[in-house]
């Protein structure tokens, strides 16, 4: 526990930002408010959904901000009165200076990335979809432009041959609460340092853009460690996916959600083998076959591809 304790503006909306939320008040500072995407209709029955922070931040009893418009000057005005030495800033939109600067301890941001590597809107997605060993966390204070600002802390993690986005996401929201919490005591002390990120001559920055879903369709073409990697960096979400082709016909779409490596040759780009027991899935990459373990096909849940083969009267299945 450090002794001074700060009053803090938190902005944040997914479960990923949850943690480290409740990571500051474990550490006794005052959230004197939480600012968080506002609620809005979602799926078939336009049921009214709000944010995880929200959800949280109910739960203890804070104050909640739902902004449609972060220049708004009732908004402004409304942070202003909050008196606050702090902002902190995980997984939201891009704040206006008027709002960054107002603080005056300034205003940081986690980022799940080993920054000035992976700035943008989906860093974990593609640090596993482009192979890399290792990722992490880092804290930095905001400047104009996005992701930019000077680092103050980072923590590292190793991405294991058979992590994903769903599980690198959840070792990195928690190793991010921890960070977090350290930032703000630190900040508190007095004792923070920080790096621009230009000083960090041996990393290069990179940009982790949005993803869409043209993004997550798998290109078969693409050597079968390139495909694994894209369809672990997707999973569980948004998935990658392809169209599947049956005896001539399109079918519809399939999502892939896990694969291992078979070190057989392949032939054709995007053709399926089935084992003769009708147990195993394989579809043949520009270089090698990958076995299909885990996939929904289009109007079905989720399944092992022992499943979907149970079910499936197909002679010939492609995938393109």
């Amino acid at each position: 526990m450090n002794d001074r304790k700060l009053k803090i503006v938190f902005f944040g909306t997914p479960e990923f930002a949850v943690a480290s939320m409740e990571a500051i008040l474990s550490e006794g500072h005052e959230i004197a408010a939480v600012v968080t995407a506002p609620d809005k209709p979602a799926g078939r029955g336009k049921h009214i959904m709000t944010s995880a922070v929200k959800d949280a931040a109910l739960r203890h009893g804070l104050p909640v901000l739902q902004p449609e418009k972060l220049k708004a000057p009732e908004f402004i005005e409304a942070l202003r009165g909050l008196g606050a030495d702090l902002f902190v800033v995980i997984a939201f939109r891009m704040l206006p200076e008027a709002v960054w600067t107002m603080p005056p301890l300034g205003t940081f941001n986690l980022h799940a990335s080993l920054l000035p590597r992976y700035r943008g809107a989906a860093p974990i997605n593609r640090a596993v979809m482009n192979g890399d060993r290792e990722t992490g966390v880092t804290t930095f204070f905001l400047k104009h432009e996005i992701d930019t600002g000077d680092v103050i802390q980072q923590e590292r993690i190793e991405i294991g041959e058979d992590d994903d986005a769903g599980t690198v996401h959840d070792r990195l929201m928690e190793l991010g609460a921890r960070l977090t919490a350290e930032t703000v005591n630190n900040i508190a002390a007095g004792t923070v340092t920080t790096r621009p990120q230009s000083d960090f001559g041996d990393v290069e920055p990179s940009a982790a853009p949005k993803i869409f879903k043209d993004t997550c369709r798998i290109d078969w073409t693409r050597d079968a460690a390139a495909v694994r990697n894209h369809i672990r960096g997707l999973s569980p979400y948004p998935t990658a996916w392809t169209t599947l082709t049956a005896d001539g016909t399109e079918v519809g779409t399939m999502k892939i959600f896990a694969t291992r490596t078979t070190g057989v040759k392949a032939s054709e780009p995007g053709r399926v083998t089935v084992s003769p027991d009708r147990k195993r899935l394989t579809v043949d990459c520009g270089d090698e076959q990958l076995e299909i373990t885990s996939l929904q096909a289009q109007g079905k849940r989720r399944m092992t591809a022992e499943e979907y083969l149970r079910g499936c009267r197909y002679e010939k299945i492609e995938m393109k």
